[in-house]
């Protein structure tokens, strides 16, 4: 695989890593900015391009460098010259540039047309929240996730690491509140929609369907113009003295909940067939 030796800030590619690291775009085909050996190992894992890779001097043994196709660029640069284009207040010896998933409507609407699970993201805007959102949809068996106008890039260096690489495989589009609710009916999926009173508490919703559960700001819920659009309002009921869950914790609670339903359905069907033999 070739190897360039790199001394230079004014180096294009270099450029590229630090503007994909502070303005991370969502549009499919564009680059991304990745930080780490852990991260850059999911990320060949998940079966992205890995396009170019900055090794700094004295890292060019990591195994996760050893394992890189032998087309991807590797540029080797002096450790102080990498640490300018990262973002981490302790930066990694290893970064890259790797080609965001194409993702598509079918992609995120799942095979399972009759047990789609979606989650909608309406105007959340921390990374952190959104990274681990989009873990706990890998982790509960969320088919995708829809992020709305307002919501944070999914490629936001923070959000990239704290989905612990689940943003190379959950499918996720940003589009508009109209494409979104048109794509989801069309598809038959029921719309939810958190709120924190006059709701019905999730778990005593059917959620074994298909369904499509909506999050909204960490600081002002559910945007109106998206929560009309739901069929029903649920929320998590909560005993102790507080109003309300982080995004992404609530977001992690019904999809455990969805997840809960759903392997009941599963095991009570497979009993039903059993007991036919």
């Amino acid at each position: 695989m070739p190897v360039r030796i790199v001394q230079s800030k004014q180096n294009a590619r270099l450029k590229q890593l630090r503007r994909a690291l502070e303005q991370p775009g969502r549009d499919s085909g564009e680059m991304a900015g990745i930080e780490g050996p852990k991260l850059l190992e999911e990320a060949i894992r998940a079966g992205l391009r890995v396009i170019c890779v900055f090794v700094a001097q004295g890292s060019e043994n990591l195994r996760q460098v050893r394992a890189l196709p032998a087309e991807t660029e590797i540029l080797l640069l002096p450790k102080e010259l990498l640490d300018s284009a990262l973002t981490t207040e302790a930066p990694q010896p290893v970064a890259a540039l790797v080609e965001q998933p194409d993702w598509t409507w079918a992609h995120v609407l799942g095979e399972r047309k009759d047990a789609a699970l979606v989650v909608v993201v309406a105007g959340i805007q921390d990374p952190g929240n959104l990274g681990t959102i989009l873990r706990s949809a890998e982790a509960f068996g969320a088919d995708g996730v829809i992020a709305l106008p307002g919501t944070v890039s999914a490629w936001n260096p923070k959000c990239v690491r704290a989905s612990a690489g689940s943003v190379f495989r959950v499918p996720l589009i940003a589009t508009s509140v109209p494409e979104c609710f048109t794509n989801l009916r069309e598809a038959g999926a029921r719309i939810l929609t958190t709120m924190v009173e006059a709701a019905e508490p999730v778990d005593t919703v059917d959620l074994t369907g298909p369904v499509a559960l909506i999050l909204g700001n960490e600081g002002n819920g559910v945007p109106d113009v998206v929560a009309r659009q739901a069929d029903e309002k649920v929320t998590i009921p909560c005993p102790g003295a507080v109003e309300s869950l982080n995004a992404a914790v609530a977001a992690s609670v019904m999809l455990y909940e969805a997840a809960r339903q759903r392997r009941e359905q599963e095991i009570k069907i497979r009993g039903r067939r059993g007991g036919r033999r």
